[in-house]
This record gives C-alpha cells, structure tokens and sequence, in this order.
C-alpha cells in the first residue's frame, strides 16, 4: 500500500429521506470521516443534516424511478439488486449503517466492511406479523409479502457473511441477540447516542404525559391510546405514520394529537411532561434518552433498547404489553408511590453521548483493521487528519 495516497472511505445507508435516528448515527460517522463518499439507494434533497450534504454522493438507478422519494418502500423488491450494482472499486473501508439493505453492498476483497446494524430487516424477520399480519396491510400487500420473505431471509443471510462484512455491529443487546438469530454470527454492541446539548431547558413538569415517534405498527401508540382514553389523563402525542387515521379515530378527549412539530417544541414538550410513555420494543428508542436528558421519567415496556437505557432510578417498566399493564404502572406515578429526581435521569442520558459513540466505533473500526492483518499507520494518519472530538454535553 501507498502511504502516500489517503485511504479511501465508503459510508452506505439505505435511503436518506428524512433525519431519524439511524441519519443521526450516520452524521456522526461522517463527522469522523469527512473525505468519505456516500452511497445510498436515494436521496431527497433539502431532507438531511448539513454534514451529509458535503459528501460526494452516490445513489442508486432508484433514485430515477417515479415517485421514488414519497413511494420508495413499494420498491423494496429491487433494493437488494440496487445495493449490490454500487460499484466500490479502489475503496479501502466501507462503513454501512443498515436497517434494510446497506450492508449487502458488494465491497472489494481487500477493504475492511464494518456494518453498523440498526436491526435485522425487520418486516422480514421478528416484525413481519407487525406489518404483515392479519389487519395490518390489505390482502395483495400481505400475499406479495408472504411470497418474498423467504427470499428477503436468504438474501440478507447470504450477504452477512465474514466474506462481505468484517465486523457486525448491533446498536443495543436486543438487537445483538436478532443478529445472532438471523445470521449465525456474533455482533459488537455500540449504543447511539442523544443530542445532550439541546435538553439542557429547565424542567417545569405538568400533569400531561408525552409520547414522540412515528405511527408504525410496533410503535403501540394504540395502547397508549386506550390506556389514557380509560384513565381520563392527558396524553400529549407528537409524530404522523401509517397509522394516524385509525388512532385518530380511537382517541378520546383527553388525548391531543400533534402532528409533527419542530424539535424546539419537541424540546419544551419534554421539559413539561409529567412522564414519557414509550409502549412499543425498539431496537434501540432515543426518544426515551431524550426524556431523560430532559430531566423526564419514562414509563416503557420491559422489552427490546429501552429495558437497556431506562434504570429503575429513571423509569417504571410494565409487563405485559397490555392497556391493563400499562394503565396500572401510570397510576403509581399518580399516586405518587414512586418519585424520580430530575438529577437521576439526565446522569443517566449522559452515559449515551455522542463523543462516547465515535471513541467506540473507531475503536471497533480499529479491531476489525487489525484483524484483517493491515498496517494501522495509514489508518491512524485518516482519523487523526479527520476528526478531533468535541465533548457535547
């Protein structure tokens, strides 16, 4: 190798369409690799952080379809082929970020492929019944699925492989624990990580609770919903998805949809709430971190990344997943039975910061450098040219 040319870095994600939690953890990978270049299967402009924008970008023959940028998941069929067409010749490290198809992207048989893994394709495998099972899509959407699952798995086995990917990294234990299932192979585990800086406002809790996310399926905010139509509790709910008619139309007075709200009123929502409500499992769930930098409890199910980052010092968890469960548990905090210090809970969202992230993955980045037998000099020279660490607090 040439030392004297710098090494070349791939970033890979599935699509950017929007700014959530897996184009987070992108940026801050991108903030260590600057020179990098991006592939992606599309790309909406005007949609992503500033930092990606810099990046030379690469997307995929998607991105020419009609109506790719609103209807991108009806071409989910072509996403393997698209991911796998990238050609990444001459490249020398390749970092995907994957919740789909990034990490099935063919590297060359000399560069190190580190794949951050948000989770396993979830509606081909633990969540296929959340998005295809009986009510949840009409009948040609539930038999197309049906007919490509099988593919879909033995796809994205075939392409996890040590051949492919050097390193597999899972964003919490739970998801560790798929990876393992749906591959046969061991993973790290690297926590994301919540914008500390911005939940620094001083808290005034009020008496409503607060749930933020998307209207997915496995987000439950159907029993959210019940649970706080029964109670008669104001319930506080900011986000839009597939499921916002129909939890519209459930919704008691008591409970006040908010549609999609900037992240300053996000911010101030957090500060005032009595508690966050967090009913679904989640790979990871910054929203919860979010709560809790802001100084707010959070009451979650006890399953999937929030049974990782909420403590019993920040939060209650109930089991089952049921209103009856759910109910019970927001009614200790009611009776005040239970008390959580402001303190406790921003110490405790302080252990998933963004600085802590990028000091674990380019350690991990490290290992899996190491490992394949390669000189660390160059590596060293890149990270130590492309990144200095800013604490964020």
């Amino acid at each position: 190798m040439n030392f004297d040319v710098p090494l070349r870095v791939a970033l890979v994600h599935d699509w950017l369409t929007g700014m959530r939690g897996g184009e987070y953890v992108l940026e801050a990978i991108a903030e260590l690799f600057p020179k990098a270049e991006l592939f992606t299967l599309l790309y909406v402009p005007g949609k992503i952080a500033p930092t990606l924008t810099t990046l030379k970008r690469h997307t995929s023959f998607l991105q020419k379809f009609p109506y790719a940028e609103q209807k991108y998941r009806h071409y989910l069929p072509l996403m393997p082929r698209a991911i796998e067409e990238f050609d990444l010749s001459g490249f020398d490290l390749v970092i995907s970020s994957s919740h789909c198809v990034a990490k099935g992207i063919r590297k060359p048989a000399d560069a190190v492929h580190v794949s951050y893994v948000h989770a396993p394709m979830r509606y081909m495998w633990d969540r296929y019944d959340d998005y295809f099972g009986p009510g949840k899509a009409s009948l040609p959407v539930r038999l197309a699925a049906r007919v490509l699952r099988g593919y879909f798995q033995r796809w994205d086995r075939s392409v996890s492989g040590k051949e492919r990917v050097d390193l597999l990294i899972g964003n919490s234990q739970y998801i560790r624990e798929q990876i393992g299932r749906a591959y046969a192979r061991d993973a790290k585990v690297i926590y994301p990580f919540a914008d500390l800086a911005r939940f620094n406002r001083p808290r005034h809790a009020g008496r409503h609770y607060l749930m933020v996310g998307a209207f997915a399926p496995y987000k439950r905010v159907d029993l959210a919903v019940q649970a706080f139509n029964e109670l008669k509790l104001p319930l506080l709910i900011v986000g839009s998805g597939q499921d916002e008619a129909r939890l519209r139309k459930k919704a008691g007075p008591t409970v006040e949809f908010l549609g999609s709200r900037s992240n300053e009123v996000i911010t101030d929502l957090y500060s005032k709430c009595r508690a966050f409500v967090f009913p679904g499992v989640e790979d990871f769930g910054i929203t919860p971190l979010e709560a809790m930098a802001s100084g707010a409890p959070v009451i979650a199910y006890g399953e999937g990344g929030a049974s990782e980052t909420v403590s019993e010092k920040t939060g209650l968890f109930f089991r089952p997943q049921t209103v009856d469960a759910l109910k019970e548990a927001v009614l200790k905090m009611e009776a005040g039975t239970v008390h959580f210090s402001e303190a406790d809970c921003r110490a405790r969202a302080a252990e998933f910061s963004r600085e802590r992230f990028q000091q674990e993955l380019l350690a991990a980045i490290r290992e899996a450098w190491s490992n394949r037998g390669k000189n660390p000099a160059p590596l060293e020279a890149m990270i130590q040219a492309g990144w200095a660490p800013t604490p964020r607090t």
